[in-house]
């Protein structure tokens, strides 16, 4: 099974906030709409490397980033047939 990882946010300005800090810190990320299985918050989440999830942790509580959790999720395999 493999799993995609994600950051959520109350509000977009929480977001791009760790957008920046992620940045000026080269770490590997993609915003992407928040998946709807794990919320319906603001709208915009933050992809991320597993392996980057302590570095990103050190970065939120640094800078007091408000975000609403880290989560998983399965990563869908959609399979597509041409008749």
């Amino acid at each position: 099974m493999e799993l995609d990882y994600y950051i959520l946010f109350n509000t977009h300005t929480d977001g791009l906030l760790l957008e920046k800090r992620l940045k000026e810190n080269n770490i590997k990320y993609t915003i992407t709409p928040t998946p709807r299985q794990l919320s319906k918050c603001c709208g915009i989440a933050i992809k991320y490397d597993r392996e980057d999830e302590k570095a990103i942790k050190e970065i939120v509580g640094r800078y007091g980033i408000n975000i609403l959790g880290f989560h998983s999720l399965e990563r869908k395999n959609i399979e597509i047939r041409f008749i």
